[in-house]
Order: C-alpha cells, then structure tokens, then sequence
C-alpha cells in the first residue's frame, strides 16, 4: 500500500498541471513577470514560495480550531510575514547579491494571493499532513512555471543559464554567435515574461481542450 492515496497524490500533482495556480487561476503572476529575467532567481523565488507555503499551511492547520474567525485574515498574514521574514534573512545571510537583486519582490511573498487563497481555502479546513501537501503542490506549480520562464527568458536573452554562457561568447563571436545569432534583447523585459507565460498556457490548453473555457 502506498504512503500517499489517490486524493493525496492529486494535492501535489493537479497543481502541476489541470490546476496550475498561474496558467489555470492566473494567480501570482506579479512575481513572474518581474523576476524570471534570470534563471537563478526564478529558483529562488520559487524554492522561497515552497518553503513559506509548506510550513504556513502546517501552522494554519495546526491552528485552524483556535483562530477567530473574525481576525483569521490578521493571524494568516502574522504566519506568513514572519515565514518570509525568514526567508529574507536566510538569503541575505548567503546570498547577499541575489538578496538586493530579488530585493522587494521577496516581502511581497506575504500578499502573494497564491498563499493566502491556500491558507483559507484549504488550510483551515484540513488536517496537517494534507494541508502540507497541498501547500507544497501549488508551491510546486508556481515554480514550476517561474523556472520554465526564467529558463528561456535567460537564455534566448543573455545566452546563458545560471549566469554560464551556454551559446557561445558573443564578444568573441564564438558557438551560435559565429553563425550571427544575437541575443534577443526583449526577452529580458517583463512584457515578454507575460508572452512566454501566455504561450505556455496556449500549450497547455492545446493539449486539453476541457481547459479552454468557452465564451
């Protein structure tokens, strides 16, 4: 017998997929735009909203019978403002660069409505074990989604990936560059983040025709 039942399983995978918070919900999408320009800090970003929406449901569940409901918004903001507290800290502590770099876009994780809509549609609802994995399945999806865009978005615009050249040396006009490849400049501003998240959903959609919604 498994660990996980079928119910279970589908809490961490429909988020990657039919139910993806960004390309289904059209949640989060503030911080896709703004942060994919480079890969690395897609990862980041990404590995920040798992950690924050894994513990934050945890602690929403744990606390589900004793919060008001009058103020339970106040306490679920105090959960996660003080998960991203951490986070903010832990990177500057280790990765001070990329800390600047990421630099407002990691507190705005506390109105990320991603977490929120999780925290009260789920979390207060659920036992522990389930409201941890559904926090991680949405997690999931949204970084799924940041790092496919700051994948390409570094790539086709920087021609490299985690800040390696990976097509050549464009000064040196050496691998693609030779042929006269150029990066594509656009590719690093965020309307292009939104085009790259578009044709991603027009992917998807392509693929399961019960996605597309009719008019």
């Amino acid at each position: 017998m498994g660990l996980l039942s079928k119910k279970d399983k589908a809490l961490i995978l429909d988020p990657l997929t039919d139910n993806n918070p960004i390309t289904i919900q059209v949640l989060g999408i503030c911080s896709a735009l703004a942060i994919t320009a480079q890969l690395k800090a897609s990862i980041v970003m990404a590995l920040s909203v798992i950690f924050v929406m894994g513990v934050g449901n945890i602690v929403i569940s744990l606390m589900r019978n004793i919060i008001p409901s009058k103020i339970r918004i106040i306490v679920q903001l105090v959960v996660v403002a003080t998960l991203v507290i951490i986070v903010d800290q832990v990177l500057k502590a280790f990765s001070y660069e990329l800390s600047k770099q990421l630099s407002v876009f990691i507190g705005l994780i506390i109105t990320n409505c991603i977490i929120m809509g999780r925290f009260e549609a789920f979390a207060l609802g659920n036992g522990v074990f389930r409201s941890f994995l559904d926090g991680i399945g949405n997690a999931l999806g949204y970084g799924v989604i940041l790092i496919i865009v700051g994948f390409f978005r570094e790539l086709l615009g920087s021609g490299t990936l985690l800040g390696i050249q990976v097509l050549g040396d464009p000064i040196a006009k050496t691998g693609l560059y030779s042929i006269g490849y150029e990066n594509n400049g656009f590719m690093l501003l965020s309307p292009m983040a939104l085009i790259t998240i578009g044709i991603i959903i027009w992917v998807q959609r392509s693929r399961n025709p019960e996605l597309v919604e009719e008019n």
